[in-house]
């Protein structure tokens, strides 16, 4: 079909429409670790335009790993214009942005200027490893864990209880902000001139879109910096003052869906209203429709992070998944807990840069050549390993290694490591949420690998849902701010657009009365 037959088709289809309206459409963003994506959706929640970037992340030293801002912004703003062309509609049509972005990935700046202090740090940055080890060992956090436990023990009150099992990691932003503040003087100096704003991607683009009239984040994002009180629904005075993080940087914190000003018209020539800000994995749950108590989600992209609804309040958890804010829309709070794996997708890029694949897709066929590894295992901690590990200076490695291990092994001890993460994290859930799983459904990058997929299932002995399309963050992202103008009614089927993969391991129970053990010398229970 030609474009201009493409293009009377659609005028027919809008004007057929029940309204007398132009056609309104919603953009989805997703700026995640390796690529910015942007969807033009209309009210069906279908895709109209779409457009891509990779995210290029800078590592100035081992184990620091940050993103330029400037080169980011000129992205993000590429994407849009990008996408809103290849939908063929114009930028006065665009009647709502929401944006997903990674999360605990900041910056710090000038509040009077605008100008960044320094680059991004990424979520997966070290920088503040020693801090972390330092603090978690220190009297302090002693002298907190005792108080607690004791006020837990004679009040029986269970945020007392997960008080008492609070560590920090080096994915929270809590101590990485500190380092900033301890070792940029230029960002010292600006705090206590009360000129210097702290922000996640979020804020950081709102900001920018708004030339600075706008000022926030929401929910879902605040609560994953590892200082925010998803009890109290606030910042943390008790972190934020133990640490010495000040408030006045702190940004207000609003519902995910909500109008937070609009896009100054210098930018698209139109003042697109801003109506969704929402954390990446928040974000997947909306998008996969994961509303209920009990529903999981299960993304596996750079890293790999589990996450259940826990309905309207905040979970108390046991060290190992951390309560989170999924989204406020007014009245209405869903709250997750989540565990996290920080290398997946990096795990399989490294691979494809020692050329042991041409391409990704191609991991799944190679795996699947053989029977087994031959013994050999792949530790996946180029970022340390999370809970229930919890050791940031955990080294990627390989072991078994034989004079008989091809690339094939390699390749597949990769993509094993990936499912026996993804089997640890399930098993922490079972052990400390205690909310029965309904529904467990995939989406991210690497859910499109069949053996990943299947092994997991079989490992888990669940039934795991994949869609058909894997941008779940970008219609999270759409959903909530066609919530906001009122265009969006969810009407993609989740049924209609997904693959299911079954355990074969009950099978195998079944037939042979024993069970399947799977685990290689690294995967230990805690």
């Amino acid at each position: 079909m030609s474009g201009q037959q493409a293009g009377a088709e659609q005028r027919r289809e809008e004007s057929s429409a029940p309204t007398s309206s132009p056609s309104r459409f919603v953009l989805g963003l997703d700026v995640g670790s390796t690529v910015i994506r942007c969807h033009v959706y209309d009210r069906t929640a279908r895709v109209r335009g779409s457009s891509a970037q990779k995210v290029e992340n800078v590592y100035p030293q081992p184990g620091w790993v940050e993103i330029d801002p400037d080169a980011l912004w000129a992205q993000f703003v590429a994407v849009i214009k990008d996408a809103v062309k290849a939908a063929g509609v114009q930028m006065n049509q665009i009647v709502g942005l929401g944006i997903s972005t990674q999360r605990a990935t900041f910056i710090t700046w000038n509040k009077k200027t605008g100008h960044h202090f320094h680059n991004f740090i990424s979520w997966q940055d070290l920088r503040a490893a020693e801090l972390v080890k330092s603090w978690n060992n220190s009297l302090i956090m002693k002298l907190l864990h005792g108080a607690t436990k004791l006020l837990h023990f004679f009040s029986r009150n269970k945020v007392m209880l997960t008080v008492s099992r609070f560590t920090f990691t080096t994915q929270h932003v809590t101590l990485r902000l500190v380092w900033i503040l301890q070792n940029l003087p230029e960002v010292k100096k600006a705090v206590e001139e009360d000129n210097c704003c702290f922000g996640t991607i979020d804020t950081w683009l709102l900001y920018k879109l708004t030339k600075g009239s706008s000022y926030a984040t929401d929910y879902s994002n605040a609560s994953t910096t590892g200082f925010f009180d998803p009890y109290a629904m606030r910042w943390s005075k008790l972190i934020a003052t133990m640490v010495s993080i000040p408030f006045s940087i702190l940004p207000p914190v609003r519902d995910t869906s909500y109008n937070f000003g609009s896009v100054d018209e210098e930018i698209f020539g139109v003042p697109i209203p801003v109506v969704a800000l929402v954390g990446d994995q928040q974000s997947a749950m909306f998008g996969e429709c994961c509303f209920e108590t009990g529903d999981v989600k299960l993304t596996m992209g750079t890293g790999t992070f589990l996450d259940i609804n826990t309905g309207k309040t905040p979970q108390h958890v046991n060290g190992g998944f951390y309560p989170l804010i999924g989204w406020k829309i007014g009245h209405e709070l869903v709250c997750l807990a989540e565990g996290n794996a920080g290398d997946t997708g990096t795990a399989i890029v490294w691979a494809q840069k020692l050329d042991l694949f041409t391409d990704a897709a191609e991991t799944e066929k190679m795996a699947l050549s053989l029977e087994d590894s031959e013994g050999v295992y792949f530790v996946p901690s180029f970022s340390g390993l999370q809970a229930p590990l919890n050791d940031p200076c955990a080294c990627a490695s390989f072991m078994g290694l034989k004079h008989s291990t091809s690339k094939y092994h390699l390749v597949r001890a990769i993509l094993e490591s990936i499912a026996f993460r993804n089997k640890q994290l399930y098993d922490m859930l079972q052990r400390e949420i205690q909310i029965p799983v309904t529904n467990i459904r995939a989406d991210g990058g690497v859910c499109n690998n069949a053996f990943v997929m299947q092994m997991t299932s079989d490992l888990i002995n669940e039934k795991i849902d994949r869609p058909a399309h894997f941008d779940m963050s970008c219609l999270g992202a759409a959903s909530l701010a066609g919530l906001a103008v009122e265009i969006s009614h969810l009407e993609h089927c989740w049924s209609v657009m997904m693959h299911t993969f079954n355990s074969s391991t009950q099978e195998a129970e079944a037939e042979e009365g024993g069970s399947l053990s799977l685990r290689p010398a690294w995967f230990t229970d805690h």
